[in-house]
């Protein structure tokens, strides 16, 4: 146990029995009251955000946590499989530990897992930004690329996101993980 006043973002702590992530912590000192601290938190169980005011004194269940690197390797069922790359060991990873970001992971990139003191999963996160290749996507005209609007496009990976009208078939794109928006066109 900690005093809340020694947790920054990103922390994991023991809320109510179930980990939560910090997103955001803020120290208020309202006029003639006693001084808090105002948390965003992400429930790692079920996805749902958590506001909560901690009091200045409170103390906290902090999980010591480790962070790795894996090496996804391709999907079993709804897991998928990751590689130690240091060790070889494979693990299987839930789709539900990864998120909605999860539509943009292709064999052989880098996935950060956060692991709790007992071994067991807490969250993933993939790069935030990632280079894939447009498979599908509508033939732009002339007229086309001279507006500004947006078409949809499928990646390799099969996901779906919306690029400028000048993007082609083949074209590589950088897209934004957390968001799934489209960024920029990669020249290779």
């Amino acid at each position: 146990m900690t005093s809340i006043s020694n947790v920054s973002r990103g922390s994991i702590i023991r809320f109510r029995g179930e980990p939560h992530s910090i997103e955001s912590l803020v120290h208020r000192t309202p006029g003639n009251l006693r001084a808090f601290y105002q948390a965003n938190m992400k429930n790692l169980t079920t996805g749902k955000n958590v506001e909560y005011r901690f009091s200045a004194t409170e103390a906290v269940d902090l999980i010591v946590t480790e962070r790795k690197q894996y090496q996804y390797l391709y999907r079993d069922g709804d897991d998928f499989v990751m590689m130690d790359t240091e060790t070889f060991d494979q693990i299987n990873v839930p789709t539900s530990t990864i998120g909605d970001s999860a539509r943009f992971l292709k064999e052989g990139f880098m996935v950060d897992i956060v692991f709790s003191d007992d071994g067991s999963i807490l969250e993933s996160e993939l790069p935030t930004f990632v280079e894939l290749e447009v498979t599908e996507t509508s033939p732009a005209t002339k007229d086309d690329r001279a507006t500004s609007g947006t078409k949809p496009a499928i990646l390799e990976t099969g996901a779906e996101v919306n690029v400028p009208m000048f993007i082609l078939t083949e074209s590589i794109i950088r897209v934004d993980t957390r968001s799934g928006e489209y960024m920029e066109r990669v020249k290779k």
